[in-house]
């Protein structure tokens, strides 16, 4: 692997969230620029203003106001020039219909939102690490789901 930095990118409305998103990738020994927006709307605007430098890997909350993360979802594997990123559903939803709708709109992992923060480093380090397999590998919803 490259000594490349992850380029990771959050969209989530929770402030909070996204501090202790920040923070364990702090203290994780991956290399990793993070950047965040707060909303939809804001994740779609950063996309059309960042063409030359997107991300490695999006996380994407589900619930967010103006525009939320199915949206989101959607319009962004419908921009050929935005195929490439792997997306991580990070949501505190563990509706059967939230993420099949997620797999069938070709998000890359589904990762329900841990409440401990050892057990978010670990989800989050383990999707960090995997979500490349995701993109050059078929899947299926058997295997969306990730756990640690």
């Amino acid at each position: 692997m490259e000594n490349k930095p992850l380029h990771i990118l959050l969209a989530d409305d929770d402030e909070a969230d996204r501090l202790i998103f920040k923070e364990a990738f702090a203290e994780m020994k991956i290399k990793t620029v993070i950047q965040t927006v707060n909303d939809g709307v804001q994740l779609m605007d950063w996309f059309s203003k960042n063409k030359e430098n997107l991300p490695n890997l999006l996380f994407l909350d589900l619930n967010m106001p103006k525009k939320n993360g199915f949206e989101c979802l959607k319009e962004i594997r419908n921009k050929e020039e935005l195929n490439d990123i792997s997306i991580a559903i990070y949501s505190t939803s563990t509706s059967e219909k939230d993420i099949e709708e997620t797999f069938l709109n070709g998000a890359n992992i589904y990762i329900h939102k841990p409440n401990e923060f050892n057990a978010l480093k670990a989800v989050l380090e383990k999707a960090a690490m995997q979500t490349h397999l995701h993109l050059a590998t078929p899947f299926n919803i058997d295997n969306f789901m990730l756990v640690v």
